[in-house]
């Protein structure tokens, strides 16, 4: 006698109904859970974004550049990166032979070095955009569009406010 397939998220552990499904066992379980979605999305992203040239990193660094006050230095990204300093050297070498950034020296102290995006990089942020969405896209086809806002409503409440996201 063969047991019924199971599919979907409850595939993946034990049973979870009744008393035992709360606590520390369901919070395992949903860490989980969250993790390999996460796995799953990062494979999906990388995917998209092969044909751009960019490296999950490299992408990371863009939006940072982009998203910053100003132009940054080195020093600020290493520190919004949580990265060390050479780390985002490397990062910055390879978007500037992308042609997606350049150097740019500070006009008040000529040892510092500010980064900056190129129109190329500006356009790659919008292919990289696009490349997340059609990632998220695979990885969320098998819901409906309820399942989805119950899911983004679920999302919003974990990750709290707007402005304490990190």
């Amino acid at each position: 006698m063969s047991t019924p397939e199971r599919s979907g998220p409850e595939a993946s552990g034990p049973e979870t109904s009744g008393p035992e499904a709360s606590g520390p066992e369901a919070s395992g379980r949903l860490a989980e859970q969250l993790l390999r979605l996460t796995r799953r999305l990062q494979r999906a992203q990388k995917r998209h974004m092969e044909p751009l040239g960019i490296t999950p990193a490299q992408a990371r660094l863009l939006r940072t550049v982009a998203h910053h006050d100003g132009l940054p230095r080195m020093a600020d990204l290493a520190e919004r990166l949580e990265v060390v300093p050479r780390a985002v050297t490397s990062l910055v070498d390879a978007l500037e032979a992308h042609g997606s950034v350049r150097r740019a020296p500070d006009p008040s102290n000529r040892r510092v070095v500010r980064i900056e995006l190129t129109e190329t990089g500006q356009s790659t942020l919008r292919a990289l955009r696009d490349a997340r969405r059609a990632a998220a896209e695979d990885v969320l086809a098998p819901l409906t569009d309820q399942q989805r806002d119950a899911l983004g409503d679920l999302l919003d409440s974990l990750s709290g406010p707007p402005g304490s996201r990190c």
